[in-house]
């Protein structure tokens, strides 16, 4: 064994966690397929506000790097993170648009609530949340996310659009970015059914080539390097919106980006863990703290460098599907990040479509753990169905956590079982009551 392998193999523990590097490598390669567009959707988001397409690319970059690099070694999972979307939308169209703030103020409530992310990652509070919430939960989580990623998948197929009579339809069969899509998921799903190693990746590869003479992969005019832009328009900004922290508006912001990310962060590592089968014989998650601990200074860099809050990644189930069960996964993802900042134009000629068909694939694995719920319980059928059925109905992981941990409470309470709800769930759903009607 030559000495970087022996340094991996010490360091993620690939032996022990029944891996190899190459396989390692392929998911780290395939999860950052399947997330990349963040780096040019999120700060086509955020610079609605005013601030600088340019160094919110580059802030978005750092940020993912940073919070995955720590995910890698601190943790050692393979999830990676990045600012999430939704929060980025909120951030964007809600903080600054709706109620008047200016970006440097968002950027402050972000940075603060990273701080209180910090503090109760130390705290343990956050860990506690993990490991107080029913195996049954968690097992709806992990199907729950497998659902909506199967949707975000065929939405940005174009297969499914949205309907103002229906909510969503069929789309457009005809159209040739659909097509391509669907011929995507035919190769991608004939590849794993063969076992092919490697095969997510490969899927996406070659329905991207395969849009090059259909005019759906753009190549023209496309450079391969570039210098990254100044990161001077957003870096510390967030110092100069402070002040607004004193206004008693912004302190229902503070708590919603407190709120959602932390049960968002909460739902993917609880739904990609169970999936890579990470959790322990007691439904817990090791080295939950680390976990958490990762994306909560990832948004507290994210705030200082000019980007919205960053989250654990649902995609990652893309790179766990390949095998992905280590840190080095994560590494791969933090180092192909930094790598996008000098070859950001060929990360961004990957076509929505291209990865949309490993999406629709990964939902299906994501299923795999609903067959351990035992429905014939109505006292863990019912919370587990609304939980699953919440997050793509709502489009909305939080909510589905929300919606599952009030059900399992209240059903428990009202059937005379209120003795087995911990006292971590009744806090919770006592702050989930709050939440909707105060």
């Amino acid at each position: 064994m030559s000495g970087y392998e022996g340094f991996l193999e010490r360091t993620f523990k690939l032996k022990e966690n029944n891996t190899t590097i190459r396989t390692e490598v392929l998911a780290g390669f395939t999860t950052f397929m399947t997330m990349a567009y963040i780096i040019f959707v999120n700060p086509a988001i955020l610079s609605t506000t005013g601030m600088n397409f340019g160094a919110v690319l580059v802030a978005t970059i750092l940020a993912s790097a940073v919070g995955t690099l720590i995910m890698a070694f601190l943790a050692n999972y393979p999830i990676a993170i990045a600012p999430g979307m939704g929060l980025n939308a909120f951030f964007a169209f809600t903080i600054v648009k709706q109620m008047g703030y200016p970006w440097e103020a968002a950027l402050a409530a972000v940075f603060m609530s990273g701080v209180i992310f910090i503090i109760l990652t130390l705290t343990k509070a956050r860990e506690a949340i993990v490991n107080s919430i029913p195996l049954s939960l968690k097992l709806a989580i992990s199907a729950g996310i497998g659902l909506f990623i199967a949707l975000i998948g065929l939405q940005s197929a174009g297969i499914v659009v949205s309907n103002p009579d229906t909510l969503v339809k069929l789309g457009n069969l005809h159209q040739p970015s659909v097509l391509l899509a669907i011929v995507g998921l035919i190769i991608t799903s004939a590849l794993v059914a063969l076992r092919i190693k490697g095969a997510l990746l490969l899927g996406i590869l070659i329905t991207t080539l395969l849009g090059i003479p259909l005019g759906i992969t753009k190549v023209e005019g496309l450079k391969i390097l570039s210098l990254p832009p100044s990161l001077s328009p957003t870096l510390g900004a967030f110092t100069r919106g402070l002040g607004n922290l004193l206004a008693a508006g912004i302190i229902p912001v503070i708590f919603t980006l407190t709120f959602v990310d932390l049960f968002d962060t909460l739902g993917t590592l609880i739904g990609v863990s169970s999936k890579a089968g990470l959790l322990d014989e007691k439904g817990h998650l090791p080295r939950a703290g680390q976990a958490l601990m990762s994306d909560a200074i990832a948004t507290t860099v994210g705030a200082i460098l000019g980007t919205s809050t960053c989250v654990a990644y649902i995609e990652s189930a893309s790179g766990v599907a390949e095998g992905g069960r280590t840190g080095l996964t994560s590494l791969v993802v933090a180092l192909l990040f930094l790598a996008s900042l000098f070859f950001s134009p060929l990360v961004g000629m990957v076509p929505a479509v291209a990865t949309a068909p490993v999406l629709i694939i990964v939902g299906i694995f994501m299923m795999e753990p609903i067959m351990k719920i035992d429905f014939t319980n109505f006292l863990e059928a019912a919370p587990a169905f609304l939980t699953m059925a919440i997050m793509p109905f709502t489009y909305d992981i939080a909510q589905g956590i929300v919606w599952g941990v009030l059900a399992y409470v209240f059903l428990h309470l009202i059937t005379g079982q209120a003795k087995k709800v911990s006292l971590t769930m009744w806090i919770l759903a006592v702050l989930f009551l709050i939440r909707f009607f105060v």
